[in-house]
């Protein structure tokens, strides 16, 4: 696989309404969005990373201290995650995208330790794709490390008069250029995506998946993706996927 101790990726939306506390009587609407981002999460600690790094959308390009917590009162309900082994962990600082993937993190029940990288919502591909290199680098270190990547990020929020962001005839697209990309782990396509297009269609996965991409390139090797979920619940675009180095 290379020098990279890059053991495994998974892709998960972070949607507040995955939390059923948050979706209440809706939540069964999504119960098969929740089953694929379990299966996912299960699926990536199955190569036995000894760290995993949560890498999502936030409002500056920030790691975050490791007994960092996120919670979902702005959405109405006490519900809290961590990257400490604590239930409650430390200051809470972390933005949606790292708070969903902590909380995914914390369903599956795992103990392996996990950090934080956030990044900036406008940052720009080549930005992205020096993050991912430089985290490469960081993995690289320490080579007895294995780490997996958890990145969360939502597709268009454009798919419909109802959604989020209005209904927008390139979104359908740009969703299934994403949905696949993340099928074939297909590093330069998600590379390549255009961050103005991406942010007129509110698609908040794009600079996480940049630097998915760019962590990837630079471990080597060859990759294969399986993209498990692919829908615009809401009017929001949701993809579910893994990315793991062929054997």
């Amino acid at each position: 696989m290379g020098a990279v101790p890059l053991v495994a990726a998974a892709v998960c939306p972070h949607p507040p309404l995955i939390v059923p506390e948050v979706a209440q009587r809706a939540a069964p609407e999504l119960d098969a969005l929740r089953a694929a981002a379990d299966a996912a999460v299960v699926r990536l600690l199955a190569a036995e990373p000894d760290t995993v790094l949560i890498v999502g959308a936030a409002p500056r390009t920030h790691r975050f201290a490791p007994d960092d917590a996120g919670d979902l009162r702005a959405y109405g309900v006490a519900v809290e995650a961590g990257l400490g082994a604590a239930t409650r962990g430390g200051p809470h600082v972390l933005p949606l995208s790292l708070t969903i993937g902590a909380w995914l993190l914390a369903r599956a029940g795992t103990g392996v330790p996990r950090f934080a990288q956030g990044v900036a919502a406008d940052a720009s591909p080549p930005e992205c794709a020096r993050l991912g290199a430089r985290l490469a680098a960081e993995f690289t270190a320490a080579p007895a490390r294995r780490v997996a990547l958890l990145v969360t990020g939502d597709g268009s929020a454009c798919r419909g008069e109802r959604s989020p962001g209005h209904d927008d005839p390139r979104a359908e697209a740009y969703d299934r250029h994403v949905a696949a990309a993340l099928a074939a782990a297909d590093t330069r396509a998600l590379l390549d995506l255009d961050p103005a297009l991406s942010a007129a269609l509110r698609a908040a996965g794009r600079p996480p998946w940049q630097v998915l991409a760019a962590a990837v390139e630079a471990a080597g090797g060859d990759w294969r993706g399986e993209l498990s979920y692919d829908a615009a619940p809401y009017g929001v675009a949701y993809f579910v996927a893994n990315w793991e180095p062929r054997r």
